[in-house]
């Protein structure tokens, strides 16, 4: 795990959410919530099913306009941002949705090509080559180049969309769900694949997820979505000794000691 940067002997701040209000109609989902995400941290966040997780994911990456309070990435509020810092954002960050988002109608090395060709002037040589490098890197082999999404595995598809997440070499990497669907050792495998990236190109991750194995094996920290707020931010070993029955149940449960001990 990698451990936060920091400017002038304070953490830089890549993510600020302050106050956040979000709401369907008359459902509040989040009040007051507040979430800060370091350089160099990988985060997990955690919640009960209709916590908000992915309510949150949506609001930071502006899919979502908070109902009130205020979201800042990268220093920039999300509210009123030009499209000229909305550009900047979107290359310095790489998203990675739980079923992947590939285009299914073009091959792995085009799915990975396409932040490319949509955010640089590169020529084409260059982009084929930077996107079989990315390929390269989450492990896939040459010969996956030319397959279709519906051609691959559940594992390969979680492979070639990290791949396209990380084409633009973000500082910031949002992860849904990154191991749902895959069996013990796929998710296994993943978990290895992500930490291995973090550590080496200097990733700051936002990770929602219920797997308490990546948990164990990956995180810095772990963000608790409870009671429409996070009730606690800290290491998995300090949430273990929380008093809040979520936290306890999660992590001490039958759930929680056997991800515990597969760490």
């Amino acid at each position: 795990m990698s451990a936060p940067a920091e400017q002038s002997g304070t953490l830089e701040r890549l993510i600020e959410v302050r106050g956040l209000l979000s709401q369907f109609g008359d459902r509040v989902i989040h009040e007051n919530l507040d979430l800060d995400l370091e350089r160099g941290e990988v985060l997990g966040v955690v919640g009960g099913s209709g916590a908000g997780k992915t309510v949150l994911l949506n609001s930071i990456i502006g899919l979502k306009e908070p109902e009130g309070g205020t979201v800042r990435i990268f220093g920039h509020e999300r509210s009123g941002m030009t499209k000229a810092q909305e550009a900047d954002i979107e290359r310095r960050t790489g998203i990675l949705f739980q079923q992947g988002a590939l285009f299914s109608s073009l091959s792995v090395i085009d799915n990975v090509a396409s932040p490319l060709i949509e955010h640089t002037q590169l020529s084409k040589d260059v982009i084929r080559e930077l996107a079989e490098m990315k390929i390269a890197m989450v492990g896939l082999k040459p010969e996956a180049h030319h397959l279709k999404p519906a051609e691959l595995s559940g594992g390969m598809r979680k492979r070639v969309g990290l791949a396209r997440a990380l084409a633009l070499d973000p500082e910031l990497l949002f992860l849904d769900e990154p191991t749902a669907g895959l069996d013990p050792i796929g998710a296994a495998a993943f978990d290895d694949l992500i930490r291995q990236l973090s550590n080496d190109l200097g990733l700051t991750v936002f990770m929602i997820t219920h797997d308490l194995d990546s948990l164990y094996a990956i995180t810095d920290k772990v963000a608790v979505v409870a009671d429409k707020r996070i009730v606690a931010k800290a290491p998995v070993q300090e949430l273990e000794q929380s008093d809040h029955p979520w936290i306890r149940e999660y992590f001490l449960g039958p759930r929680g000691r056997a991800g515990k001990n597969a760490a």
